[in-house]
């Protein structure tokens, strides 16, 4: 499974990319507000840093304009893939940009219905969310099952980003079901080496090394 890491801050992307743990950057223009800077040249620079997709995020609602976004913000670098809504207006400009060849990232999924739609619509990436179908009393891992289910069952070239990552837990399910990516934020990327025994193992080897005097350098 691939990682992306959601996030617009460039020293976490670094650090995370210089340990082999980003394949690709997920961000939006609410991550790129937090920041303070201009969303074009942060979007650049991330480019710049990794050398898998990024996607960068449309802002308009009606298809033409999202249309003009898309391609301007695929002029930024050959690795965006141009992030739009899982609406009919995100649908048509979704066909366009794809048919043009740029990457395209499907976003706000809800359903298997819509992830159906935008598989045939060509998109590159469809991210369902997890986490706020959680928010509702709805399992978000179903979604991703059903969606790898009609994928397969069809060959769908789609990948399946799993999106609104709450926890390590969410990433290695997701793993489990098949998603092609998951993209979280970097804390819970980093949460996924933690676990009590090895905490715990770790302090009694420390211990016993106090003990001994045992020195390596």
């Amino acid at each position: 499974m691939k990682f992306f890491v959601d996030t617009a801050e460039i020293d976490q992307i670094k650090e995370l990319n210089d340990l082999g743990m980003v394949d690709g950057v997920t961000t939006n223009p609410s991550l790129i507000a937090k920041s303070g800077r201009d969303i074009l040249e942060v979007t650049k620079e991330i480019c710049d840093m990794v050398d898998g997709p990024v996607s960068a995020e449309v802002v308009a609602l009606d298809a033409e304009t999202m249309l003009a976004e898309g391609r301007k913000l695929a002029k930024i670098a050959d690795n965006i893939a141009v992030k739009v809504p899982l609406t009919w207006a995100g649908l048509q400009t979704c066909k366009t940009l794809s048919d043009e060849g740029t990457m395209v990232n499907v976003t706000l999924c809800f359903s298997a219905n819509q992830a159906l739609l935008a598989a045939k619509a060509g998109a590159t990436f469809i991210s369902p969310f997890i986490g706020r179908l959680d928010d509702i009393n709805t399992d978000g891992l179903e979604l991703i099952d059903d969606i790898r289910t009609i994928y397969d069952n069809y060959g769908f070239e789609t990948q399946i980003l799993a999106a609104s990552i709450r926890s390590a837990n969410h990433m290695s399910e997701c793993a489990k079901i098949g998603a092609d990516v998951a993209t979280a934020p970097p804390n819970v990327i980093k949460a996924m080496a933690n676990h009590v025994l090895t905490d715990k193992g770790l302090a009694g080897f420390m211990a016993d090394v106090e003990k001994a005097g045992i020195k390596i350098l």
